[in-house]
């Protein structure tokens, strides 16, 4: 019987032990999972930044096409007003109208682009030294052991005592028996 309870003893010692660890871990990898999930949101930001600006880039190429339509087609309803032809002056008109329109809600929405991405820029600025710190932070703390777990080997080696105290109790009453 004696037997039986230290096996049990044992097994719960070996179990604590365990999920002592498993405790740990479970606390180191939320630490990783959360720097992981800060330099993806980081990438994140840096590929939306990437993406406003090649579709700045892309607006600046239609923009330069249509400024050199509206310039040409200037050059075309100048001519014909010269020749008094306000048939071929209204016809370069109407083409010229929807261009300058094109034109003016480009521009807007470079400026809308030049405007998010400053924003982003200074976000991303200020959460990569933010980033920084955290990874720091994050090492040292996965580096360094926890407090809980010195207080934790505390009830274990406790655990352990007790054990011992109960081996040399069945050592006396085996002695004993013996001197009788």
């Amino acid at each position: 019987m004696a037997i039986r309870l230290l096996h049990r003893i044992n097994r719960l010692i070996a179990a604590d032990a365990h999920g002592l660890v498993e405790s740990l871990e479970d606390r180191n990898l939320l630490l990783k999972q959360h720097l992981r999930e800060a330099e993806l949101e980081l990438q994140h930001k840096r590929a939306r930044s990437e993406a406003l600006c090649d579709e700045q880039r892309r607006i600046a190429e239609t923009t330069e096409r249509i400024e050199n339509a509206l310039s040409r087609i200037e050059r075309d309803s100048e001519l014909a007003l010269a020749e008094d032809r306000d048939d071929l002056a209204r016809f370069a008109i109407r083409k010229l109208i929807p261009l300058q329109r094109e034109l003016t809600a480009l521009t807007s929405r470079t400026k809308e682009l030049g405007d998010e991405r400053q924003r982003i820029r200074e976000k991303l600025t200020l959460q990569e030294a933010d980033f920084e710190q955290l990874r720091a932070r994050v090492h040292a703390q996965l580096a360094t052991p926890e407090p809980r777990t010195q207080r934790a080997t505390d009830v274990l080696d406790a655990i352990v005592a007790e054990e011992e105290v109960e081996m040399e109790l069945l050592r006396r009453k085996g002695t004993r028996g013996v001197q009788r």
